[in-house]
């Protein structure tokens, strides 16, 4: 495996840099407070190509490598995880599934808007009693001919409310379990689609979580995902991949509390001397540096699999495993490198700690990379 950026990776990588300290650095802790959703933030990314960066120039993306996804994911994710998390659930499970088993209709009316960032989308798995176990769908789409009739609820829903297309998953036939599962192109504004309450959440606050209700929503026969059936494993599918853009954003979040704790060490005084200089810091120091650069390896090496054809399965798991662990692991320790300070917004390593408790959790908790983990290994 390359360990040298290309000289067109290091240029989007910089602009990330920039984006992120320019236009994300200024308000973040007023959004965070406020709950705001960053649409302005959102318009400049998309204008920047971030919100399609796998998908093709004839889609409107910007027809980029992993790798490069992965290097903007983890620069805005160093300042706001909110907006990067956007970014993953647009890249990494709208635009790819819909590229990879779209039909060419479906890329024409929704993917090409979607990858220039003219809209966004959103990815509807979860529901109230099927997390982790996404087999237990109780959202259902009945067959009625010549369209499909929707009817339950989803929960803990990225970009619920600013969403323009949502890539729905439910149960069509229920005695056929998990090949009785379908994907389904909904729009706002379908009649019977609403969207619940925003949930007022402990991180990643800027980006706006919904539940989402379906109450007979008519979904023609042209809006599914692939042949009938293919719902649960385009999920799966489609989820392998969101894994290394959350181990992106999780791998960020751990560099920013770094990077912020690292200033700030040689900065403080205490005891006669700046606190850098005391090993109790140092050493927090060279261990959060050391599991950073593993965890950079994990996630640059699941990019490097998906880029070349090869099967990233577990090394996406293992990506998302370590670097959500170390990305909590060294929040924390920057908030006690901070001190007092830590725990007070205007250093931003406590909104930090509680965005990188997210990473954890979503697309697959580290419970489920276990899971997937060590199934691969020992089916060998």
């Amino acid at each position: 495996m390359e360990f040298t950026l290309s000289e067109e990776q290091l240029m989007i990588q910089q602009a990330a840099r920039d984006f992120a300290e320019t236009d994300l650095l200024p308000e973040v802790i007023e959004r965070d407070d406020a709950q705001r959703f960053p649409e302005e933030q959102v318009k400049k990314m998309g204008e920047l190509g971030f919100m399609g960066m796998m998908v093709e120039e004839k889609y409107g993306g910007s027809g980029m490598d992993t790798l490069s996804y992965v290097l903007v994911m983890e620069e805005l994710s160093k300042v706001d995880a909110s907006a990067s998390v956007i970014v993953s659930v647009n890249n990494s499970l709208v635009c790819w599934g819909l590229q990879t088993y779209g039909t060419e209709e479906q890329k024409q009316k929704h993917l090409t808007r979607l990858a220039s960032g003219e809209i966004i989308g959103a990815f509807c798995l979860s529901e109230p009693e099927a997390g982790s176990d996404a087999t237990s769908q109780k959202t259902t789409a009945f067959d009625k001919g010549d369209h499909y009739v929707i009817n339950g609820t989803k929960n803990w829903i990225t970009n619920g409310g600013t969403a323009e297309v949502y890539l729905v998953i439910a149960q069509t036939d229920i005695d056929k379990g998990h090949k009785g599962i379908n994907a389904f192109i909904v729009e706002k504004g379908m009649d019977g689609f609403e969207i619940g309450p925003k949930e007022n959440k402990l991180g990643i606050r800027g980006s706006d979580t919904h539940s989402l209700i379906f109450n007979d929503v008519k979904v023609p026969k042209e809006n599914r995902i692939g042949e009938d059936g293919f719902g649960f494993k385009f999920a799966m599918k489609t989820l392998a991949g969101g894994r290394i853009g959350i181990a992106a954003q999780a791998l960020g979040i751990a560099a920013g509390a770094y990077e912020l704790s690292k200033k700030y060490s040689k900065e403080r005084k205490a005891f006669g001397t700046e606190i850098m200089n005391h090993q109790a810091i140092a050493f927090k120091l060279a261990d959060m540096h050391t599991k950073i650069q593993a965890a950079r390896h994990l996630v640059y090496k699941a990019a490097w699999d998906k880029d070349n054809g090869n099967n990233y399965d577990l090394s996406g798991a293992m990506a998302k495993l370590y670097a959500s662990e170390v990305a909590m692991e060294t929040a924390v320790e920057a908030v006690q490198v901070h001190g007092g300070n830590g725990f007070v917004k205007d250093y931003h390593v406590e909104r930090l700690m509680r965005d990188a408790k997210i990473t954890q959790i979503y697309e697959g908790t580290s419970e489920i990379q276990k899971i997937v983990i060590s199934r691969s290994i020992l089916r060998d």
